[in-house]
């Protein structure tokens, strides 16, 4: 290996390892900014009816205070009956059930991929032809097409670097390729932007016609 090449590669090594500590960094700043904003919101105008004044910084200190509220009592058997009662009351409730359930079971496969909320990561031509995206497969299901029934993949293409939000296509099953990297892998490379991904996307199976086509190859 050439002199070059050896700092080139040690930049890329670097490069990746420092991708992995700021980029979950930056995401929990953004969450966590929009908490402390949307809190903020709620409170200052009732603080100000009340003192006739801002108190700032009420936002940040009020929600870190919720969140380890929430971790203590999450964490005994009282608050953990009680989150169970809370959450039961929520999944009733018409308009809120899907859309509380369907975010958790988004974020739990995101940021818990041991709970197999998807089944496979996979490739699919996607927005064109000749582009490939890496997307999560989330179900397989029969949909009628011209009249015909054909198995299609339910497919989640998550943005980067947040996935926890994205689009769900489907896609005829034997256009789709799963390819041989976990769920946690799958999840790395579309937060570090393509940065941190294997040497070569190697299929789990043959998927049809699309395996003829060298789309598996060298991704870096």
């Amino acid at each position: 290996m050439s002199i070059v090449n050896r700092i080139l590669h040690t930049i890329r090594v670097h490069f990746v390892s420092g991708v992995l500590v700021v980029v979950p960094i930056i995401l929990t700043y953004i969450v966590l900014k929009f908490l402390f904003e949307a809190i903020d919101g709620i409170l200052q105008p009732i603080l100000f009816k009340v003192l006739g004044y801002y108190v700032y910084g009420l936002g940040v200190i009020t929600t870190l205070l919720l969140i380890i509220l929430a971790g203590i009592l999450t964490r005994n058997f009282i608050g953990a009956r009680l989150y169970g009662v809370g959450e039961k009351v929520l999944i009733k409730m018409p308009i809120i059930r899907p859309v509380y359930s369907a975010a958790k079971q988004l974020l739990e496969a995101v940021t818990m991929p041991s709970m197999n909320s998807f089944k496979e990561v996979a490739l699919v031509e996607y927005p064109r032809k000749g582009a490939w995206a890496v997307g999560f497969i989330s179900n397989r299901v029969s949909c009628y097409i011209d009249g015909t029934a054909k198995m299609c993949a339910a497919v989640f293409l998550p943005s980067t670097p947040t996935p926890i939000s994205g689009m769900v296509v489907l896609f005829p099953d034997d256009e789709v390729i799963p390819v041989d990297m976990s769920i946690e892998e799958g999840v790395k490379f579309i937060v570090s932007g393509g940065v941190a991904s294997p040497e070569t996307l190697k299929p789990k199976r043959s998927a049809g016609h699309n395996n003829d086509q060298g789309v598996l190859g060298e991704t870096r």
